[in-house]
């Protein structure tokens, strides 16, 4: 595959193109990063790969081992369990904020969003309901107001994309997913802000418990 040439920089193109193949399994946890086969895979000069592996490392998705080089992380059990934690309290935060603060415009966008979750997940179409997924809770991020939240959600977002591969990989996951955010976009709607804040919470508290099943199997 050699990554097609758009408007964005090629450093955003190559990052976001190992990015994905890391989420979505193409590159498996603890298997060494070549900077050749990367170059190849991407079609990206061994500059801008080392770019991209230093950023992925800061987002905590590959590792670097000495005499060995950059791999892909291997997230344990409770690296996972303590992801999840810090998730359930800013994300519970955050949908409290946009249950208060959001425009007219952000909730038909957050709405538009589920609708589209919901045919992906008749569909059974993991891959777009992951894609999905990140624009529903960008939509929230960019209505709840609070920057410093967005910020310290940002910096997890990638192990929360990778864990949550996991979690929609269980069986029957993705329908009682969809359910749990069709709970909070309601009790958004009605500007109910501790329910909106405890839907989020328990979504979280249920993707934990079917990620964490999932880390304890490999």
């Amino acid at each position: 595959m050699v990554l097609k040439r758009v408007n964005a920089p090629i450093r955003d193109q190559t990052l976001r193109e190992v990015r994905e193949a890391i989420i979505n399994g193409q590159f498996r946890p603890g298997e060494r990063l070549s900077e050749r086969k990367l170059c190849e895979f991407i079609g990206a000069s061994r500059t801008t790969i080392r770019e991209a592996l230093r950023h992925l490392e800061s987002e905590g998705l590959i590792r670097v081992i000495p005499q060995k080089g950059p791999i892909v992380a291997t997230i344990s059990v409770e690296e996972g369990k303590h992801i999840y934690e810090v998730r359930e309290v800013l994300e519970g935060f955050m949908c409290r904020l946009f249950a208060e603060r959001s425009t007219p415009d952000a909730k038909t966008a957050l709405c538009r969003s589920l609708k589209l979750l919901e045919t992906y997940v008749q569909k059974k179409d993991l891959e777009n309901q992951l894609i999905e997924s990140n624009k529903f809770y960008e939509v929230l991020m960019e209505g709840c107001g609070n920057k410093v939240v967005c910020s310290l959600l940002k910096s997890l977002h990638a192990r929360i994309s990778f864990l949550r591969k996991m979690s929609l990989s269980s069986q029957g996951r993705p329908s009682r997913s969809v359910k749990e955010l069709r709970a909070l976009y309601e009790a958004i709607e009605k500007g109910d802000l501790d329910a909106a804040c405890e839907a989020s919470s328990y979504h979280v508290r249920e993707a934990k418990s079917s990620a964490l099943q999932y880390l304890s199997s490999l």
